[in-house]
């Protein structure tokens, strides 16, 4: 049974809270697969992992990679509470993930609408579809997460 987006980026968001709950920048995402309905969500497990690339779209494409024994998965959509840095656009692009749906605006490291802008370079192999679909939660789990910081 497919859902709407909206249920998806809660699902995202669950994982978002849990990463927070591990000490983890809160970043949820879940790949859905198109036809199927086959899910994968996950959280950012960079430190958990001691792994800097453990952002938590990287981890959810690396289970369904894994799961369809291939490195190329274009029949999955995304949904990130973030959106994607560059390195996880990148990483988006070449599993040729069809689409990508995100929560929050980056505008000091994300890779689609702002920074490098990965998908406009004449060098990006494969352009997603992307959706920004604004969300409140998808913004105000960060910046509570970073205000709890910068109080110690």
């Amino acid at each position: 049974m497919q859902h709407s987006d909206d249920y998806y980026m809660a699902l995202a968001l669950a994982e978002a809270r849990k990463a927070g709950d591990r000490a983890e920048v809160p970043i949820g995402a879940v790949l859905v697969h198109s036809q199927t309905g086959q899910i994968f969500s996950g959280g950012n497990n960079t430190i958990t992992a001691a792994d800097p690339t453990a952002h938590a779209e990287i981890e959810v494409i690396r289970r369904a990679c894994l799961h369809e024994e291939a490195q190329r998965i274009p029949n999955y959509e995304l949904y990130v509470t973030l959106e994607p840095c560059a390195m996880c656009t990148a990483a988006i692009s070449f599993a040729r993930i069809r689409r990508v749906v995100f929560g929050a605006h980056d505008p000091k490291g994300g890779g689609i609408l702002h920074g490098g802008r990965f998908y406009e370079q004449p060098t990006c192999h494969h352009k997603p579809e992307t959706a920004y679909m604004p969300n409140e939660e998808c913004s105000t789990i960060l910046k509570s997460f970073f205000a709890a910081r910068r109080g110690r």
